[in-house]
């Protein structure tokens, strides 16, 4: 199952290692990993994307709760969430398909970059399944030169800011 789990850390050096380490040294993949600063500047958000059953990621957010640069955990699977990707995709347009892509751009909400049909450019927010489509269609009618996805970033729906703190069980556990 595909679980997106969000982390508050301390933003000290060596704490995404220490924590991405948890996920390699167990063999699962991170299928896509995102970290800025948010309000508070000695706090980072990472969001990270993997694939793993709900006892695999509830071990590993046992684990990643034990970490002392660990502020808060939520796997944001388990909630009702908002989760949006960034896309810019850069392709050269078949000849005669050009006005489909803007079309199709138009249709997906995407935002052109460069509307040149040899260097075409479009920027799309969307949730991760709309932009494998649009990335699909885009494949269909032009030459794809650059697919640069930002990974996703999540939050709480309703009125939840970040997460709930630790379960208690994995609380007790620091």
């Amino acid at each position: 199952m595909r679980h997106v789990i969000s982390v508050l850390l301390q933003n000290e050096a060596g704490a995404l290692t220490r924590l991405t380490a948890l996920f390699s040294s167990r063999g699962y993949n991170i299928d896509s990993l995102n970290v800025a600063p948010t309000n508070d500047p000695t706090v980072s958000r990472l969001t990270v994307v993997s694939s793993g059953s709900d006892v695999t990621m509830a071990q590993i957010a046992s684990q990643m709760g034990k970490l002392v640069d660990v502020v808060s955990i939520y796997d944001m699977t388990l909630g009702e969430h908002y989760e949006r990707e960034l896309l810019l995709i850069k392709m050269t347009v078949a000849t005669g398909e050009y006005d489909a892509v803007m079309a199709d751009a138009e249709a997906a909400g995407a935002r052109v970059l460069d509307d040149s049909q040899q260097n075409c450019a479009l920027e799309l927010t969307a949730r991760p399944a709309e932009i494998d489509a649009f990335v699909a269609a885009c494949e269909r009618r032009a030459e794809i030169r650059a697919v640069i996805r930002s990974g996703s970033v999540a939050a709480m729906k309703g009125d939840q800011i970040h997460a709930h703190p630790l379960p208690e069980s994995l609380d007790t556990a620091r």
